[in-house]
């Protein structure tokens, strides 16, 4: 439909300008009936609709529609799988025009900084790369349909504790790195319709004003074109977050900032262009859902089945000591309530009013040989003497045990964080007992993050089902018994102990969170550090077996501007179909800054049958070499060597290759009188202004020549030692050893400056 927006704009009065700019209540925003504008609908949405009329919440207390729950995006991460979640996104947007919703809240793409946030279940990853790529995938999906994705919580919200009022202090570098890539991949990929600002300040500045973050950043630099709006109560100060590029206030605060934005214009203190602006963006999508409704059913039943194929390709087999797939002949007992009640979703605004919830016991076959014990209750802490008892002797009389632990309600919501990594203790105690009279003993978890496990070394096999979306039960039976190969890798790191996470000594403050361990986030950081760890970044196992050959590389010198193809064959070993996620680290070898030693920088999810062989191609850019210099505001990628990793894990790297990249773009030259002889004789544009005076110091320090060596003894002053402090002597002190004089010395410094 033709239609000026800026010609509806200029029709509109202050007050109704004013308006459109914050909501009409909880979940819809205003319209104005006698310009023809409507008044539309948002609703949550990462993994399924929450749509509510009456008796709204933004919390999950009070009920919403009968939807479908699709898994959380804890599991649907680890399906490493691109047109799975674009699949998933077409199914939300359909969902969303089937029930008049023209925007859903989601997808959520915050970094998983410690596994203690309480949100941790509705984030993706720990690394930003895969993130980034999973979340455009989705929102590509949905907004197929015209309805709009609201990515979020942008940005650095990385904690529930004091979310709405603390600080997360953070370096540019570790921010441009680590915790704003996944938004602005899927800016640059998917151009989201609408952003949701984060509660917390960055730097001592709320998100919702900050200008920094939703102009010069968000629009300036990364091209989005939507709007923004804040998280429901974000809004510190509302004309400075108008100023700052915060179109959207929800939900509604009963007319209170609407009036503060008209007396702003009036006064004069807010240009009413800006107004304009943001009413603008708010109606182009607006009218972008409206004028393409389509006609849509519900389909529930399709959906669920849908759901059901996401978490059986992204649940993550982490164990197997030849104990799976199970077989319908063999006697096996289900322990553990979680295996007739599980969790599959988690608390908070997520959560999802599911139509229909399937358990692993009653998606077992009728045909298969199970009995079952409670054990252990699936929403508390509690060790009941007699349950355990029975749990006991049932496993004592099995074939192979199957026990369903996992994490209660309670232990994990929106708006709190965990204390611990632990299980609860009567699961932990259960698990004891039964490994004592049981060695058959398989382990399925349902918990939104990362969980100590006390008695990984004593179980056979282990399937981390995480939280897996209303058809959970159907998937979990399928891989155990061996319908479904397991496909699915972790999207995060699991530590032996939460001491071990780089964040630990940080988390949680409640005014200023210092981001203390900078881009060295999840494995980047147990990587760098050689930790051991219970299971590395991006492992998954599979019933059937995967080989790696063939890496060829398309160039090995390469400039700024040119792209790497990177190809490599994958061939299934095994004897049953399945799929590999290969991946693609990058490891920089100049060390020209501290980075990680490997960083994820492609994937593909590959399916084969047994025997067959396919190739996988990857494309690499400059960027996918560069760190960003907050020195230069951008990118960098020095000149130097790279490698080439491919692998099955950060940790099991199969294949590697070199490139070696010449790189245009320059550091700028800043000497002054303590830059160090070391850093200028490195950079070839200022090596030769000093040289001479390396060659004096080597003198007046009786350095041997090169080739020559000392005897050995009792020397206190080594070669070693000299040439390490030729290297760190600034450059103030070729003075104070009479090697040229101050203004001879300030009149090189300029000449050094101005190259």
């Amino acid at each position: 439909m033709n239609r000026n927006v800026k010609e509806l704009i200029s029709q509109m009065t202050l007050e109704e300008k004013a308006g459109m700019c914050s909501g009409l209540d909880f979940w819809h925003l205003k319209g104005v009936e006698r310009l023809g504008i409507p008044s539309v609908m948002v609703s949550d949405g990462p993994h399924g609709l929450r749509k509510q009329d009456e008796q709204a919440d933004h919390l999950g207390i009070n009920d919403s529609i009968k939807a479908v729950c699709f898994p959380p995006a804890v599991l649907s991460a680890c399906s490493f799988d691109r047109d799975l979640m674009h699949e998933f996104g077409d199914a939300i947007g359909k969902e969303a025009q089937a029930n008049d919703l023209s925007v859903v809240l989601g997808p959520a793409v915050n970094i998983k900084r410690s596994p203690l946030c309480g949100r941790n279940f509705e984030y993706y990853s720990e690394d930003p790369y895969l993130a980034g790529e999973t979340a455009a995938a989705f929102i590509n999906g949905v907004q197929e349909h015209h309805v709009g994705t609201s990515i979020k919580h942008f940005a650095a919200n990385n904690q529930e504790f004091n979310r709405m009022s603390s600080s997360s202090d953070a370096d540019e570098r570790t921010l441009r790195e680590i915790y704003f890539p996944a938004f602005e991949t899927a800016v640059k990929k998917a151009q989201p319709y609408t952003f949701m600002c984060s509660y917390n300040q960055i730097n001592g500045t709320f998100a919702s004003e900050n200008p920094w973050l939703l102009t010069e950043v968000l629009r300036d630099e990364w091209g989005f074109k939507g709007y923004v709006m804040s998280d429901w109560g974000a809004v510190n100060d509302r004309v400075a977050g108008l100023k700052a590029g915060l179109e959207l206030e929800m939900p509604s605060s009963n007319g209170v900032y609407d009036k503060e934005i008209v007396e702003a214009v009036k006064d004069g203190s807010l240009d009413e262009a800006i107004l304009d602006q943001a009413v603008e963006r708010i109606l182009n999508i607006i009218f972008e859902y409206t004028d393409h409704r389509e006609e849509q059913a519900f389909t529930l039943e399709a959906d669920h089945d849908l759901a059901k194929k996401i978490a059986a390709e992204s649940m993550v087999l982490l164990k197997n000591d030849s104990i799976l797939p199970l077989k319908e002949t063999e006697k096996i007992a289900f322990i553990g309530e979680f295996a007739k009640k599980p969790r599959f979703q988690g608390g908070g605004s997520s959560h999802i009013n599911s139509f229909r919830v399937s358990s692993a016991l009653d998606a077992v076959s009728e045909n298969a040989n199970i009995t079952y014990a409670k054990g252990f209750p699936a929403n508390d802490d509690i060790y009941d003497e007699t349950l355990a008892k029975e749990a006991v002797e049932t496993a004592k009389a099995a074939d192979k045990v199957v026990i369903f632990a996992g994490l209660p309600d309670s232990f994990e919501s929106e708006g709190y964080d965990r204390t611990h990594m632990r299980l609860p203790e009567c699961q932990n105690r259960l698990i004891d007992e039964i490994l004592a009279v049981q060695s058959e003993v398989i382990i399925v978890l349902h918990n939104g993050s990362p969980v100590e496990m006390p008695w990984l070394s004593g179980v056979k096999g282990l399937l981390e089902a995480y939280l897996g979306g209303q058809a959970v039960g159907e998937a979990v039976a399928d891989i155990l018994f061996g319908k479904a190969c397991p496909c699915g890798k972790l999207a995060e790191t699991m530590p032996y102990k939460l001491s071990d996470n780089p964040s630990y000594l940080s988390f949680g403050d409640g005014k200023n969170v210092n981001y203390q361990e900078g881009i060295f986030v999840g494995y980047r950081y147990y990587d760098a550090k050689e930790m051991p760890v219970a299971f590395p970044f991006g492992y998954g196992l599979s019933y059937t077996s995967f080989a790696y050959s063939n890496l060829k590389i398309n160039k090995t010198e390469i400039g700024e501007d040119d792209t790497v193809t990177v190809s490599v064959d994958v061939t299934n070993t095994g004897d049953m179909e399945g799929k590999e996620i290969v991946q693609l680290y990058i490891s920089d070898q100049t060390k020209a800054a501290r980075r990680p030693i490997r960083e994820l920088k492609g994937y593909e999810k590959v399916s084969l049958t047994p025997g067959e062989t396919k190739t996988v191609v990857f494309t690499l850019n400059y960027r996918s070499f560069a760190w960003y210099n907050v020195g230069i505001k951008d990118w960098y990628a020095a000149s130097g060597d790279y490698k080439i990793l491919i692998g099955a894990s950060s940790r099991d790297m199969r294949l590697s290759g070199n490139v070696h990249l010449t790189a245009k773009k320059r550091l700028p030259i800043q000497v002054h009188m303590n830059t160090t002889l070391g850093e200028l004789l490195a950079d070839e544009r200022t090596a030769g202004y000093v040289a001479h005076f390396k060659k004096q110091l080597e003198g007046i320090f009786g350095m041997s020549s090169e080739g020559d060596k000392k005897e050995d003894g009792d020397v206190a002053i080594s070669d070693a030692m000299n040439h390490a402090m030729v290297a760190c002597m600034p450059l103030r002190n070729v003075v104070s050893y009479g090697m040229c004089g101050k203004k001879e010395l300030l009149d090189m410094i300029e000449k050094m400056n101005q190259l």
